[in-house]
């Protein structure tokens, strides 16, 4: 009790500390001139240690921030004193905190919990009597502070506490408002009103609060994972705060803050990322499984506090379109109308997939020599089993329309004739393509890349591991590549200009960053990597037009085309290639489905194959039977058209239909195809050939009707 009551409080943060201290220990401030006693100890020395104190300032009305002893205090309400006499002491900082505070005020340290032996009246941690334990001048600090603080006035534009005497902001000096109201003072009516600016920002990065009535949980690991994000909404109402904004009701604040999850915090960080243009928080919401359509609710409103970019009733889809994030409303609205539950065969399988991708990983090498690239060393070629055309027909479109994407179907095949554009090739050779569902996220390339070989995604990040490590080792080789390419392709359009070796640097450093990066979208470049890393070349057919929501076009894509591992001998190579589709900044696989028959297959064709393996016709041409692209040609191999044909049959099994296409072979079989694929296929399928069709009645009510006819 004696070591407790010759302690000296604080004038600022009024922590006790020992009668040695000539500093305070939280808070760094040096000790009073005078000696400030809080107790009479001993009462010898009290009449000479009062001698210097002077009364008279008191009667004069200028009080001291420091009350020395009870006879100098002024006049309090009793309620304020009953209310104060319960104040509870942190176990971290002894700071005495409001009987409605969770959480200590100065260390924000969890208040601890008061067991039934304990008084009423003691529920801070140390047990002793309330007048040993309370400290005579908190009270008086407390109020002091407070009209200390009703005397600042807050900047309208920043936020900032200034001098009463200051004329204009000290941060973006922004002069003094003229009118009353747009200063913000302190709430004198209740203890909660005490909270410091520096409080509110404390209690902001907590994420968590709570009232008298009940105390809140023990914080989840949910609050360190969203804390920059809560921190992101919480800079929006400074950022857009007028001079005539009233003062925010940080109590409603607290209790909307209190009601909501993790997917309410997912949802407000998406609509932050559409406005500010954060592609990552709308993929974080989109991959928790929460619904794209949500629409913004009055109090989520009210918490963002923008009302220049939000409003009730909003969507995702609303913000990209008022923003004009283009590249974000393709992928919304891709999952928006995406109505129907996929399901592929990686989903039903979850052991094999692991399995397959164990797999990939084992079968991934990397060559010895100057051109250090990866290469897998196996050929596997996804195809859709001819075992679909034998399920009942609503089986069928069930099974299809949970394993294909049918707007890039519609959009690759009706909006412009990119794929199955051909009759020849689409009905008497059956070599139609189907465009495999994939996830919208940055990875869909890589993803459609092994959709297509292997059937499953690459959620490992296996591939892209491979693709970067390629790209750092073999800089050199791809980097001269990609060089002469962009600038062969710049002068074809007509654009003839030359960059610093230093400018060609920066945005090869770009390049190699994209592929070290999951989630990060990719370039052309990247898909000619990936060829060497399959040893077999890639064909992509795409729109050639980036376009808008409204159908507005917006620049020319440079996906479609033929991508050959041209840096690679051609006898370590495979000849048979991949089909990938593209549409708005997204990758689809194309798969075609297995078929029987192989007669009168094209002109010049060599067929003397087996009856297992599956021979699929892609073709080198477009719609207007000009040829395709082929990407990343050197000076020497840029030549006219007759060339470039020349070079295609070099690298795949090409021929010609009757009908005159130029077309590649994609062989597969079912037989040499990797078990574990087929493993996972067969399970898949087994799923739909359990589901019964219902039979419909109507039919046998007709057959009734026409008998009695």
């Amino acid at each position: 009790m004696t070591e407790y009551g010759i302690k000296w409080p604080c004038e600022y943060c009024t922590y006790e500390n020992w009668p040695s201290a000539i500093k305070c220990t939280m808070c760094r401030a040096p000790r009073p001139n005078g000696t400030i006693i809080t107790e009479d100890p001993i009462r010898g020395s009290s009449s000479d240690l009062n001698e210097d104190w002077d009364t008279a300032s008191i009667e004069s009305g200028s009080s001291p921030l420091i009350c020395p002893d009870s006879s100098a205090r002024p006049r309090v309400k009793s309620s304020y004193n009953s209310e104060s006499a319960s104040k509870w002491s942190c176990h971290m900082c002894t700071y005495l905190n409001w009987p409605r505070a969770i959480r200590c005020t100065q260390c924000l340290s969890q208040r601890r919990t008061r067991s039934p032996a304990d008084s009423p009246q003691s529920s801070g941690c140390i047990s002793r009597p309330v007048q040993a334990s309370q400290d005579p001048c908190e009270e008086y600090n407390d109020r002091n502070r407070l009209n200390t603080k009703a005397m600042h006035w807050i900047c309208a534009a920043c936020t900032y506490e200034n001098c009463p005497k200051s004329r204009k902001c000290a941060v973006c000096d922004c002069p003094t408002p003229n009118n009353l109201d747009a200063i913000e003072f302190a709430e004198a009516d209740e203890a909660s009103s005490l909270i410091n600016e520096q409080d509110r920002a404390r209690w902001r990065s907590s994420g968590s609060s709570g009232n008298s009535q009940r105390r809140s949980p023990p914080v989840p690991k949910l609050e360190t994972e969203m804390k920059m994000d809560f921190q992101r909404i919480e800079l929006a109402p400074g950022a857009v705060c007028g001079k005539g904004e009233l003062e925010v009701d940080f109590k409603r604040l607290k209790q909307i803050k209190n009601r909501m999850k993790r997917s309410d915090w997912l949802f407000l960080n998406a609509c932050v990322g559409v406005v500010e243009g954060d592609l990552a928080a709308v993929e974080a919401y989109k991959s928790s499984g929460s619904d794209i359509a949500r629409q913004l609710v009055s109090d989520e409103v009210r918490l963002l506090n923008r009302p220049s970019a939000f409003d009730v009733g909003y969507t995702l889809v609303h913000l990209a379109i008022r923003f004009q994030r283009q590249d974000m409303l393709a992928i919304l609205l891709t999952e928006v109308s995406q109505q129907a539950a996929k399901c592929i065969p990686a989903m039903v399988c979850p052991e094999l997939t692991e399995q397959i991708r164990r797999e990939i990983a084992a079968s991934l090498h990397q060559r010895k020599g100057d051109f250090a690239c990866y290469f897998l060393t196996d050929l596997v070629t996804f195809t859709l089993p001819a075992d679909v055309e034998d399920l009942p027909p609503s089986v069928q479109e069930k099974l299809f329309d949970e394993v294909l994407d049918r707007d890039v179907q519609k959009e690759l095949e009706e909006e412009s004739p990119i794929i199955n554009w051909s009759l020849e090739l689409g009905s008497r050779l059956d070599s139609r393509l189907y465009a495999l569902w994939n996830r919208t996220a940055g990875d869909c390339l890589l993803d459609s890349v092994l959709q297509a070989t292997w059937g499953i995604y690459d959620k490992d990040s296996v591939l892209r591991k491979a693709l970067h490590e390629s790209l750092h080792d073999c800089s050199h080789w791809f980097y001269t590549r990609w060089k002469e390419w962009e600038s062969w392709y710049s002068q074809s359009f007509g654009l003839h200009f030359s960059l610093r070796e230093e400018q060609w640097q920066e945005d090869w450093a770009f390049i190699l960053s994209l592929a070290s990066q999951p989630g990060a979208s990719l370039e052309q470049t990247h898909i000619f990597v990936l060829a060497h890393i399959l040893r077999r070349p890639i064909i992509v057919y795409g729109v050639k037009y980036y376009k808008s929501f409204r159908g507005e076009t917006l620049g020319y894509t440079r996906f479609q085309g033929v991508y050959l591992p041209l840096l690679w001998e051609q006898s370590f190579c495979w000849k048979s290639p991949i089909a990938l589709g593209y549409t708005r900044g997204h990758f689809s696989a194309l798969v075609a489905m297995e078929n029987v028959g192989y007669d009168n297959r094209g002109a010049g064709a060599n067929l003397n194959t087996d009856d297992d393996v599956n021979i699929t016709f892609l073709p080198l041409v477009d719609s207007e039977r000009k040829l395709l692209h082929i990407h990343f040609l050197s000076a020497h191999e840029i030549g006219n058209e007759d060339q470039q044909e020349k070079l295609l049959r070099e690298w795949l099994d090409c021929c010609v239909t009757e009908g005159g296409i130029l077309v590649a072979q994609q062989r597969s079989s079912r037989r040499r195809n990797h078990p574990l694929v087929t493993q996972m296929v067969e399970k898949w399928l087994d799923r739909y050939r359990q589901i019964r069709p219902c039979t419909s009645l109507s039919d046998g009510e007709e057959d009734e009707e026409e008998d009695d006819e």
